[in-house]
């Protein structure tokens, strides 16, 4: 970790467990340039689409309730929507990014749009920006689609008269005491908060403004490795969902997503090989993220940089052969 930070790889946290014990902890770099403040433990990052794994268990709460049904319809819960569409496309096929619906972050232009810049509601977002024509028959494909997990958010506070971002603090971050995770707003002092950002050709600068309304339940979270250790301990057992629905989260549909994690599979030459490992990263302005959960061994790795560093998934794979190396 040491080497990749000094050659400017990784400028964030990282956290290692295994068996339920944290083994290595450590911020690298700065969370400020400005003032030079350091990233520690308790640094808080944007996590970008990390944030699906957090909105797919929220669903699966409702869906242990018996508000939702997985094989329902869109149409059923959200009414305002297109009901051509609606009506097609099932709450599975979201979280499994089957539904055909166009991702709004793949309009061309739109990332640096006036668009991406002001503040909608849900319904505004949804109906102008998670609208489009369908690409495929839903579930004939895979398709990543943040306008997908817009949508379910877009659900949770339909169906629960509560904001999405109340719904987590009541159902996952208050119960597990984590603490320093939130719903990011730009405008509101967040203490310990990194400032993210981003490579040009004249070096670091500033991540571009992007208002938190647009990722919403996409990826509009932010976190610290230790509260995602906290996370991480509660999947295993039963405090967030019972056994039936928490296997739903890593059973692999197309392309060997789950519902918010994807299932890794190491090839044969690397640690862990034929091993189902779930994972996610996250990118957004000035931050990248990466969790993975090797489960057969009880191991975490998670790591947090504020800036837009491609290395995550190699640095990954470093400590998961040390691990391996040092059962």
């Amino acid at each position: 970790m040491q080497a990749r930070a000094a050659a400017g790889e990784f400028n964030g946290s990282v956290l290692v467990a295994r068996r339920g014990h944290i083994i290595y902890e450590r911020g690298f770099g700065f969370a400020n340039l400005e003032w030079n403040l350091a990233n520690a433990v308790n640094t808080k990052f944007e996590i970008g689409s990390m944030t699906k794994q957090f909105t797919a268990v929220l669903v699966l709460q409702f869906v242990n309730q018996g508000t939702i049904q997985l094989d329902r319809h869109l149409s059923d819960y959200l009414p305002y929507y297109r009901k051509d569409t609606g009506k097609q496309v099932t709450i599975s096929e979201l979280l499994s990014h089957t539904s055909g619906i166009p991702s709004f972050t793949d309009v061309p232009g739109f990332l640096d749009s006036p668009a991406s810049r002001v503040h909608h509601t849900p319904r505004e977002f949804v109906q102008r920006f998670c609208s489009g024509e369908l690409q495929f028959a839903p579930g004939s494909k895979f398709a990543y689609s943040n306008s997908g997990y817009f949508l379910l958010g877009a659900v949770l506070e339909e169906i629960s008269g509560l904001t999405y971002e109340q719904l987590l603090h009541d159902r996952i971050f208050q119960p597990l005491g984590m603490k320093d995770s939130g719903y990011t707003h730009s405008e509101a002092i967040i203490a310990h908060r990194a400032a993210g950002y981003e490579h040009s050709q004249f070096g670091l600068q500033n991540a571009r403004y992007y208002d938190m309304s647009v990722p919403f339940s996409a990826g509009a979270l932010y976190s610290t490795v230790e509260d995602l250790y906290l996370w991480d301990q509660a999947l295993y057992g039963e405090q967030l969902l019972p056994v039936r629905l928490r296997g739903l989260l890593f059973k692999p549909n197309l392309e060997n997503y789950g519902y918010g994690w994807v299932m890794l599979t190491p090839a044969a030459n690397m640690p862990y090989a034929g091993e189902s490992i779930p994972m996610h990263g996250g990118a957004i302005f000035g931050f990248q993220s990466l969790i993975q959960r090797i489960v057969d061994h009880r191991e975490l790795i998670v790591l947090l940089d504020n800036n837009d560093n491609p290395k995550l998934l190699e640095i990954a794979l470093e400590i998961r052969r040390a691990l391996a190396s040092n059962p």
